[in-house]
């Protein structure tokens, strides 16, 4: 009796080839499950920089035309493209896209930025009123709208620097 090579076609490493074939599916299953499952950005759920966009036009749309809106529109300098532009900049790296907003002008400071308009509870509920009728119209996931509207509630209050 000869003995047997570990490396021919008969020996013992012959018969792990089912394990090899094996363990090449586990790992190609794994990939796709782990890329079918990595979560998404609120910025792709919701359709990314052109829905951001209809979004912040919406939104600023409302707040120039609603009654509703009257006191946050007076905050407002008369020509909005520039408020419109930097909410959309803002909105996009806020929800996961390119940091369009930190790329031109460095971190939001939303707070210090916003210290010198009066805000109080009132003038967020404008803005929020705003902002949460665009989501209905622009916003199609349902989930994401919930979300997005949970997010700007906090958002909205975080920005009060006036009682009441």
């Amino acid at each position: 009796m000869t003995p047997q090579s570990s490396y021919s076609t008969d020996g013992i490493f012959a018969n792990f080839w089912p394990v090899a074939i094996i363990g090449a599916v586990l790992q190609t299953t794994f990939s796709i499950f782990i890329f079918m499952t990595q979560p998404q950005t609120l910025f792709e759920q919701i359709g990314g920089e052109t829905v951001i966009r209809r979004l912040v036009d919406r939104f600023y749309d409302l707040m120039d035309s609603q009654s509703e809106a009257a006191g946050i529109r007076a905050l407002h300098p008369a020509d909005l493209t520039e408020s419109r532009n930097k909410l959309y900049w803002f909105l996009v790296g806020w929800s996961g896209g390119p940091p369009m907003y930190i790329e031109r002008f460095g971190h939001p400071r939303l707070r210090a930025r916003h210290l010198p308009f009066p805000i109080g509870e009132s003038e967020r509920d404008q803005w929020l009123w705003c902002m949460n009728q665009a989501l209905e119209e622009i916003i199609t996931d349902g989930l994401a709208r919930t979300q997005l509207s949970r997010n700007f509630m906090q958002l909205a209050d975080f920005m009060r620097n006036q009682a009441g």
